[in-house]
């Protein structure tokens, strides 16, 4: 099993999340599908994770030792499958065919989809628990690679998400990370004012977490976070990234329109201007 590459800096690593932000810019308009925002503000995340965190092997996708990334919020798959494209595990090219008809890469991932993309998560909620399963396995097999599910805020909502962190705890899932790309947004509104979720960091802790908050924009502190997987306390990581809704471009950003707005012609020459890759 080879590690994943560590030897780009951060200066690269922020342009690569650029570029993965205007790609899907790209794929919103060429496929006039929705969700822009959501996978925007997951970028970094997917970024510290690929590079600089999980072991893996491109080349072997489905090496029984590699550790396991589940995007749970499966609306944001543009955003998984930009990133696995980027990393190297199939053909940019695929890209173009995003939610198209006969597509590998439909708009919400399909098991087995495109080499990488560890579950279909078209219905929220189902990342954790299936994630627990995974580490569960892992310990039955005697295997110590680690699992990380990356969900949304208003994912947060779910009764099965709060099953499974009362769980995990209780077998002592220490090789098992939750992400929460916390952006304030979900689909009809404000997360915070649907359901209370302020001092989500201390729900999970007293839920038996080792939990912690991070700026979930900074990739070198989601990396450490990250990285703290194994917990020495033998708890499960629980990781709140504080993240912006359509981060990257100006008239994008904390704006709930972007969840649902295709972008223009004019709007995608913007947005490769602001990312600057103009």
């Amino acid at each position: 099993m080879s590690a994943t590459a560590t030897d780009a800096s951060a200066a690269d690593l922020g342009r690569i999340a650029r570029e993965i932000r205007f790609k899907l810019v790209e794929m919103s308009h060429a496929a006039s599908t929705p969700h822009l925002g959501s996978a925007m503000s997951c970028v970094d995340i997917l970024v510290a994770a690929y590079w600089r965190v999980l072991r893996l092997d491109t080349n072997k996708p489905a090496d029984p030792a590699r550790d396991r990334f589940i995007l749970s919020k499966g609306h944001a798959a543009s955003a998984l499958y930009a990133t696995l494209a980027k990393r190297g595990f199939f053909p940019a090219s695929l890209l173009d065919t995003f939610a198209q008809h006969k597509s590998p890469l439909a708009e919400q991932p399909a098991p087995n989809c495109a080499p990488g993309v560890e579950l279909a998560t078209g219905s929220l909620g189902h990342g954790l628990p299936v994630g627990i399963g995974m580490a569960i396995a892992a310990r039955i097999q005697h295997q110590d690679y680690r699992v990380f599910v990356c969900m949304s805020d208003g994912e947060c909502n779910e009764g099965s998400v709060w099953e499974a962190a009362m769980f995990a705890p209780a077998q002592r899932l220490d090789r098992l990370c939750v992400i929460v790309d916390y952006n304030k947004w979900q689909a009809t509104g404000r997360s915070n004012e649907i359901m209370h979720l302020p001092s989500l960091v201390e729900k999970w802790r007293a839920f038996g977490w080792s939990a912690c908050e991070v700026d979930g924009h900074d990739i070198a502190a989601l990396a450490d976070a990250m990285r703290r997987t194994p917990d020495s306390s033998g708890k499960p990581v629980a990781i709140v990234a504080h993240t912006v809704k359509g981060k990257g471009v100006s008239f994008m950003e904390d704006d709930n329109n972007w969840h649902y707005r295709i972008p223009k012609p004019d709007e995608v020459a913007a947005a490769r201007k602001e990312l600057g890759l103009v």
